[in-house]
């Protein structure tokens, strides 16, 4: 089979093409100007990030994994606390929590949205919590008015995880700017990629952005060189992949609407013959960074969609509290609906520059070939 009939889960060589004389000039600039650590392209994506945002506060950093580690550290969370967050998302959320000695408590979540359920954030609060870290799933929000005020009653931080939420919303804000801290990653696959790993930080108090903007830098004082403040890490962007990025994200806004467009497409065309996708609740405004199908033998429809050309995915197929880093977190069977979509959900091609035929051509494959799931 052709690399043409291919459809892959994301097609950045497409996007790449469509952007490569731009892309080129934003390099060379980097080059020419021989600055490449915090450099002008950094300030100037930085500045831009923040603007499609509507944020005020916020520091770009090397990926997603170090922004959320960076946030925890900068809201003063570490050794001895817990932090509440979803069994299933990508292993990249608990790890930061490790990575700042504190210790990452899972909860189950609400099969609709995929995203974690606020009343079992609300049950696993102990006096050992201290922050609520949900995450915008497939780019799609978590319920964020019932997390926020589970989090004002216990007197919690809230860190969202927007690594696949890139100008989502949630009843028109912007998700990553509506706790104390939001993070986003930019690996290449995103909705917004670098060609390399880069990431960002948001923080709602100007305190806490400088002291992650310091963190990421060495613990360095601002206007000196030589002089730290604190202990700090090497978390910084890079030039080259700020200015990838501003050139992307010029294009965002439209990427964001051909998605949603597609997800539609596959809606009309899954959901009537019974197969499970993502439910956002009401007031997400999604921007489907993933199309997630459930279907009852993934392993054969798998095969058989990638002997037609499909690519295909799983995310994520072992919750957290399951995987071998986090034994004894929770007991198999514990987190049901977690357990339940992790056997079950099935990755179908999106991005910005799949086209409709395309969608078309994976629709008829997936209801050639797959089953939905019985729901009861």
């Amino acid at each position: 089979m052709s690399l043409d009939t291919v459809i892959p889960l994301v097609n950045l060589r497409r996007q790449y093409v469509a952007l490569k004389d731009d892309i080129a000039a934003a390099i060379d600039a980097v080059l020419d100007s021989q600055h490449f650590i915090k450099g002008p392209a950094v300030r100037a994506f930085e500045t831009a990030w923040l603007s499609a945002l509507g944020a005020s506060h916020g520091s770009g950093c090397s990926n997603g994994t170090s922004a959320l580690s960076l946030a925890l550290q900068g809201l003063g969370i570490g050794a001895g606390d817990e932090v509440i967050t979803t069994a299933h998302t990508f292993i990249a959320t608990a790890e930061a929590i490790c990575h700042v000695g504190a210790t990452p408590v899972f909860v189950d979540i609400d099969p609709a949205s995929y995203t974690m359920d606020p009343a079992a954030v609300a049950a696993a609060v102990t006096p050992r919590t201290r922050a609520i870290m949900p995450v915008h799933l497939y780019g799609a929000a978590a319920d964020m008015d019932a997390l926020l005020g589970v989090a004002d009653r216990h007197g919690l931080a809230v860190v969202e995880d927007a690594a696949q939420a890139h100008l989502g919303r949630w009843h028109g804000r912007a998700l990553g700017t509506l706790g104390d801290a939001g993070t986003f990653s930019f690996y290449p696959g995103k909705n917004l990629g670098a060609y390399g790993d880069a990431g960002f930080v948001v923080a709602r108090d100007r305190a806490v952005a400088e002291a992650i903007e310091r963190l990421i830098d060495h613990g360095r004082q601002r206007d000196s060189k030589y002089l730290h403040d604190v202990v700090g890490q090497n978390q910084r962007m890079d030039d080259l992949q700020a200015a990838v990025l501003s050139v992307k994200l010029r294009h965002l806004d439209a990427w964001t609407a051909t998605r949603r467009a597609h997800a539609a497409r596959y809606d009309a065309r899954l959901k009537p013959a019974g197969f499970k996708v993502i439910e956002p609740l009401a007031g997400s405004e999604p921007v489907y960074h993933l199309y997630v199908v459930e279907v009852a033998d993934r392993d054969a429809a798998m095969e058989a969609l990638r002997a037609r050309g499909i690519g295909c995915g799983v995310h994520y197929p072992v919750p957290l509290h399951l995987q071998p880093a986090f034994a004894g977190s929770a007991a198999r069977g514990a987190l049901p609906k977690a357990e339940r979509a992790a056997d079950h959900v099935l990755s179908l091609p999106i991005c910005g520059a799949i086209t409709e035929d395309e969608v078309d051509r994976v629709c008829d494959a997936v209801l050639a070939v797959a089953r939905p799931l019985d729901r009861e």
